[in-house]
Protein backbone atom coordinates (compact mmCIF):
# COMPACT_ATOMS: atom_id res chain seq x y z
CA UNK A 1 0.00 0.00 0.00
CA UNK A 2 1.35 3.50 -0.72
CA UNK A 3 2.41 5.46 2.22
CA UNK A 4 0.07 8.03 3.33
CA UNK A 5 3.61 10.50 3.12
CA UNK A 6 3.09 10.27 -0.96
CA UNK A 7 -0.54 10.52 -1.64
CA UNK A 8 -0.84 13.50 -3.39
CA UNK A 9 -3.42 16.39 -2.52
CA UNK A 10 -5.93 17.53 -4.69
CA UNK A 11 -4.16 20.98 -6.80
CA UNK A 12 -5.99 23.83 -5.22
CA UNK A 13 -5.18 25.43 -8.59
CA UNK A 14 -6.19 23.45 -11.62
CA UNK A 15 -3.89 24.58 -14.52
CA UNK A 16 -5.68 26.85 -17.05
CA UNK A 17 -2.91 26.75 -20.00
CA UNK A 18 -5.61 28.40 -22.51
CA UNK A 19 -6.49 31.67 -19.96
CA UNK A 20 -9.38 32.64 -19.54
CA UNK A 21 -11.17 33.01 -23.28
CA UNK A 22 -11.14 29.19 -24.58
CA UNK A 23 -14.43 29.18 -24.34
CA UNK A 24 -15.51 33.15 -25.28
CA UNK A 25 -18.25 34.14 -27.30
CA UNK A 26 -19.76 30.06 -26.41
CA UNK A 27 -23.18 29.74 -24.77
CA UNK A 28 -23.51 26.78 -22.37
CA UNK A 29 -26.22 24.79 -20.19
CA UNK A 30 -25.53 23.08 -17.38
CA UNK A 31 -27.91 21.21 -15.77
CA UNK A 32 -28.01 20.41 -12.27
CA UNK A 33 -26.00 23.26 -12.07
CA UNK A 34 -27.21 24.00 -8.29
CA UNK A 35 -24.17 22.53 -6.61
CA UNK A 36 -21.60 19.61 -6.97
CA UNK A 37 -20.12 18.73 -10.07
CA UNK A 38 -22.48 21.32 -11.92
CA UNK A 39 -21.86 24.20 -10.04
CA UNK A 40 -18.14 24.01 -10.54
CA UNK A 41 -18.39 23.05 -14.49
CA UNK A 42 -21.00 26.53 -14.14
CA UNK A 43 -18.26 28.07 -12.88
CA UNK A 44 -15.26 26.89 -14.75
CA UNK A 45 -16.73 27.44 -18.25
CA UNK A 46 -17.85 30.82 -16.90
CA UNK A 47 -14.41 31.78 -15.60
CA UNK A 48 -13.05 31.11 -19.15
CA UNK A 49 -15.30 32.75 -21.32
CA UNK A 50 -18.76 31.08 -21.68
CA UNK A 51 -22.20 32.55 -21.04
CA UNK A 52 -23.36 29.86 -19.29
CA UNK A 53 -27.47 29.03 -17.96
CA UNK A 54 -27.56 26.99 -14.62
CA UNK A 55 -30.54 25.02 -14.93
CA UNK A 56 -31.92 23.12 -11.83
CA UNK A 57 -34.97 23.07 -9.38
CA UNK A 58 -32.57 24.23 -6.09
CA UNK A 59 -34.03 27.24 -6.88
CA UNK A 60 -32.17 29.39 -3.88
CA UNK A 61 -28.77 27.79 -4.26
CA UNK A 62 -28.87 28.25 -8.22
CA UNK A 63 -29.85 31.74 -8.04
CA UNK A 64 -26.75 32.06 -5.12
CA UNK A 65 -24.25 30.65 -7.66
CA UNK A 66 -25.31 32.33 -10.33
CA UNK A 67 -25.40 35.55 -8.79
CA UNK A 68 -21.61 34.44 -7.60
CA UNK A 69 -20.14 33.95 -11.13
CA UNK A 70 -21.73 37.76 -12.43
CA UNK A 71 -19.92 39.18 -9.29
CA UNK A 72 -16.72 37.88 -10.35
CA UNK A 73 -17.07 39.28 -13.58
CA UNK A 74 -18.48 36.18 -15.47
CA UNK A 75 -21.69 36.18 -17.42
CA UNK A 76 -24.62 33.67 -15.93
CA UNK A 77 -28.10 33.65 -15.57
CA UNK A 78 -30.55 30.65 -13.45
CA UNK A 79 -33.15 29.08 -14.80
CA UNK A 80 -35.61 26.59 -12.87
CA UNK A 81 -35.69 23.37 -15.09
CA UNK A 82 -37.24 20.06 -14.43
CA UNK A 83 -35.06 18.12 -16.36
CA UNK A 84 -37.91 15.05 -16.60
CA UNK A 85 -40.72 17.67 -17.75
CA UNK A 86 -40.39 18.33 -21.36
CA UNK A 87 -42.15 21.62 -20.80
CA UNK A 88 -39.28 22.73 -19.08
CA UNK A 89 -36.66 21.88 -21.30
CA UNK A 90 -38.48 23.85 -24.68
CA UNK A 91 -38.64 27.34 -22.05
CA UNK A 92 -34.69 26.51 -20.89
CA UNK A 93 -33.46 26.46 -24.61
CA UNK A 94 -36.09 29.07 -25.86
CA UNK A 95 -35.01 31.40 -23.24
CA UNK A 96 -31.40 30.73 -23.86
CA UNK A 97 -31.48 31.68 -27.56
CA UNK A 98 -33.69 34.41 -27.06
CA UNK A 99 -31.36 35.72 -24.41
CA UNK A 100 -27.68 34.52 -26.12
CA UNK A 101 -29.04 33.76 -29.82
CA UNK A 102 -27.00 30.42 -29.72
CA UNK A 103 -25.92 27.32 -28.04
CA UNK A 104 -22.91 25.61 -28.02
CA UNK A 105 -22.81 23.55 -25.20
CA UNK A 106 -24.90 21.04 -23.14
CA UNK A 107 -23.94 19.37 -20.24
CA UNK A 108 -26.61 17.30 -18.95
CA UNK A 109 -25.16 16.47 -15.28
CA UNK A 110 -28.50 16.67 -12.94
CA UNK A 111 -29.28 13.41 -11.25
CA UNK A 112 -30.98 11.71 -8.47
CA UNK A 113 -30.67 8.69 -6.75
CA UNK A 114 -32.53 6.67 -4.59
CA UNK A 115 -31.54 3.47 -2.87
CA UNK A 116 -32.22 0.16 -2.12
CA UNK A 117 -33.26 -3.32 -2.88
CA UNK A 118 -34.33 -3.60 -5.99
CA UNK A 119 -37.56 -5.61 -5.60
CA UNK A 120 -38.38 -3.37 -3.07
CA UNK A 121 -38.22 -0.28 -5.41
CA UNK A 122 -41.10 1.61 -5.86
CA UNK A 123 -41.93 1.85 -8.99
CA UNK A 124 -42.65 5.84 -9.01
CA UNK A 125 -38.42 5.90 -7.33
CA UNK A 126 -37.58 3.85 -10.56
CA UNK A 127 -39.08 6.10 -12.78
CA UNK A 128 -37.97 9.08 -11.32
CA UNK A 129 -34.57 8.13 -11.35
CA UNK A 130 -34.50 7.60 -14.92
CA UNK A 131 -36.40 10.24 -15.92
CA UNK A 132 -33.75 12.46 -14.20
CA UNK A 133 -30.26 10.82 -15.27
CA UNK A 134 -31.47 9.45 -18.56
CA UNK A 135 -34.64 11.02 -19.86
CA UNK A 136 -32.55 14.73 -19.19
CA UNK A 137 -30.21 13.33 -22.05
CA UNK A 138 -33.13 12.48 -24.62
CA UNK A 139 -35.00 15.98 -23.54
CA UNK A 140 -31.95 17.56 -24.25
CA UNK A 141 -31.66 16.51 -27.67
CA UNK A 142 -35.11 17.09 -28.52
CA UNK A 143 -34.76 20.86 -27.56
CA UNK A 144 -31.40 21.82 -28.50
CA UNK A 145 -29.92 19.64 -31.29
CA UNK A 146 -31.04 22.01 -33.96
CA UNK A 147 -29.13 25.00 -31.86
CA UNK A 148 -26.09 22.35 -31.14
CA UNK A 149 -26.04 21.39 -35.19
CA UNK A 150 -25.99 25.32 -36.18
CA UNK A 151 -23.18 26.16 -33.93
CA UNK A 152 -21.03 23.00 -34.61
CA UNK A 153 -21.11 22.55 -31.01
CA UNK A 154 -20.91 19.78 -28.30
CA UNK A 155 -22.70 17.93 -25.49
CA UNK A 156 -21.21 15.98 -22.73
CA UNK A 157 -23.22 13.82 -20.18
CA UNK A 158 -22.44 12.92 -16.61
CA UNK A 159 -22.22 9.16 -16.56
CA UNK A 160 -20.63 6.96 -13.64
CA UNK A 161 -18.50 4.44 -12.99
CA UNK A 162 -21.71 2.73 -12.01
CA UNK A 163 -21.93 2.46 -16.01
CA UNK A 164 -19.15 -0.38 -16.36
CA UNK A 165 -20.15 -2.05 -12.23
CA UNK A 166 -22.58 -3.11 -10.36
CA UNK A 167 -23.64 -2.01 -6.89
CA UNK A 168 -26.26 -3.64 -4.82
CA UNK A 169 -28.84 -1.04 -4.09
CA UNK A 170 -28.44 0.87 -6.87
CA UNK A 171 -30.55 -0.28 -9.74
CA UNK A 172 -32.17 2.29 -11.40
CA UNK A 173 -29.39 4.86 -11.14
CA UNK A 174 -26.98 2.06 -12.48
CA UNK A 175 -29.15 1.28 -15.25
CA UNK A 176 -29.42 4.93 -16.26
CA UNK A 177 -26.01 5.67 -15.85
CA UNK A 178 -24.99 2.81 -18.11
CA UNK A 179 -27.54 3.60 -20.62
CA UNK A 180 -26.34 7.23 -20.75
CA UNK A 181 -23.35 6.19 -21.87
CA UNK A 182 -24.35 3.98 -24.49
CA UNK A 183 -27.11 6.99 -25.57
CA UNK A 184 -23.34 9.04 -25.65
CA UNK A 185 -22.57 7.02 -28.66
CA UNK A 186 -25.61 6.70 -30.48
CA UNK A 187 -25.99 10.28 -30.28
CA UNK A 188 -22.29 11.13 -31.65
CA UNK A 189 -23.35 8.58 -34.67
CA UNK A 190 -26.50 10.14 -35.03
CA UNK A 191 -25.30 13.50 -35.01
CA UNK A 192 -21.84 13.88 -36.08
CA UNK A 193 -19.81 15.08 -37.77
CA UNK A 194 -21.53 18.72 -36.77
CA UNK A 195 -22.00 17.79 -32.79
CA UNK A 196 -19.68 15.79 -30.78
CA UNK A 197 -21.10 13.82 -27.89
CA UNK A 198 -18.98 12.85 -24.92
CA UNK A 199 -19.54 11.93 -21.69
CA UNK A 200 -17.57 11.78 -18.34
CA UNK A 201 -18.12 9.05 -16.03
CA UNK A 202 -17.12 10.31 -12.28
CA UNK A 203 -16.26 7.85 -9.02
CA UNK A 204 -16.08 8.83 -6.07
CA UNK A 205 -16.48 12.78 -5.54
CA UNK A 206 -17.25 14.59 -2.85
CA UNK A 207 -20.56 16.09 -3.46
CA UNK A 208 -23.80 15.76 -1.40
CA UNK A 209 -24.11 12.35 -2.40
CA UNK A 210 -21.50 11.79 0.45
CA UNK A 211 -23.33 13.58 3.08
CA UNK A 212 -24.52 11.60 5.95
CA UNK A 213 -21.73 8.75 4.97
CA UNK A 214 -19.30 7.95 8.12
CA UNK A 215 -15.70 9.30 7.72
CA UNK A 216 -14.54 5.07 8.18
CA UNK A 217 -17.05 4.34 4.65
CA UNK A 218 -15.18 7.74 3.19
CA UNK A 219 -12.07 6.73 4.23
CA UNK A 220 -12.56 2.80 2.87
CA UNK A 221 -13.79 4.26 0.00
CA UNK A 222 -11.15 6.25 -1.08
CA UNK A 223 -8.41 3.81 0.15
CA UNK A 224 -9.76 1.46 -3.22
CA UNK A 225 -8.89 4.37 -5.60
CA UNK A 226 -5.08 4.65 -7.24
CA UNK A 227 -5.61 8.07 -6.01
CA UNK A 228 -6.12 7.81 -2.19
CA UNK A 229 -8.94 9.80 -2.10
CA UNK A 230 -11.61 11.41 -3.02
CA UNK A 231 -12.21 13.58 -5.97
CA UNK A 232 -13.44 16.99 -6.10
CA UNK A 233 -16.25 18.58 -8.36
CA UNK A 234 -13.73 20.94 -9.54
CA UNK A 235 -11.80 18.20 -10.98
CA UNK A 236 -15.08 16.49 -13.24
CA UNK A 237 -15.43 20.34 -14.08
CA UNK A 238 -12.10 19.75 -15.77
CA UNK A 239 -12.74 16.96 -17.70
CA UNK A 240 -15.70 18.46 -19.35
CA UNK A 241 -14.14 21.77 -19.99
CA UNK A 242 -12.00 19.69 -22.43
CA UNK A 243 -14.22 17.83 -23.85
CA UNK A 244 -15.95 20.75 -24.30
CA UNK A 245 -13.30 22.84 -26.06
CA UNK A 246 -11.89 22.43 -29.52
CA UNK A 247 -8.25 20.51 -27.65
CA UNK A 248 -11.21 17.85 -28.17
CA UNK A 249 -11.97 18.22 -31.60
CA UNK A 250 -11.42 14.98 -32.75
CA UNK A 251 -13.07 13.21 -29.46
CA UNK A 252 -16.41 11.89 -29.78
CA UNK A 253 -18.74 8.90 -28.99
CA UNK A 254 -16.31 8.36 -25.54
CA UNK A 255 -16.08 9.09 -22.14
CA UNK A 256 -13.81 9.71 -19.82
CA UNK A 257 -13.37 7.77 -16.57
CA UNK A 258 -12.49 10.64 -13.42
CA UNK A 259 -12.04 8.32 -10.51
CA UNK A 260 -8.44 8.71 -8.89
CA UNK A 261 -7.82 4.76 -10.67
CA UNK A 262 -10.79 3.70 -8.11
CA UNK A 263 -11.81 1.30 -10.67
CA UNK A 264 -8.59 -0.03 -12.45
CA UNK A 265 -7.30 -1.83 -9.30
CA UNK A 266 -8.48 -3.28 -5.91
CA UNK A 267 -5.15 -4.48 -4.26
CA UNK A 268 -4.51 -2.95 -1.10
Amino acid sequence: MRSPSRVRPWPRSLPKEHGATRFADKVAIVTGAASGIGEATARLLAAEGASVVLADIQDAAGAHVSEEIQRTGGTARYQHCDVASLGDWKALASDTIGQFDRIDIVHNNAYTIVRGPTHELDERDWNRQIDVCLKQVFLSVKTCIPHLIESQGVMINTSSVHAHLGFSQHAAYDAAKGAISALTRQLAVEYGPEVRVNAVLPGGILTAAWEGVSKEDIAHFANQAVAKRLGHPAEVAAAVAFLASEDASYITGEGIVVDGGWSITREQ
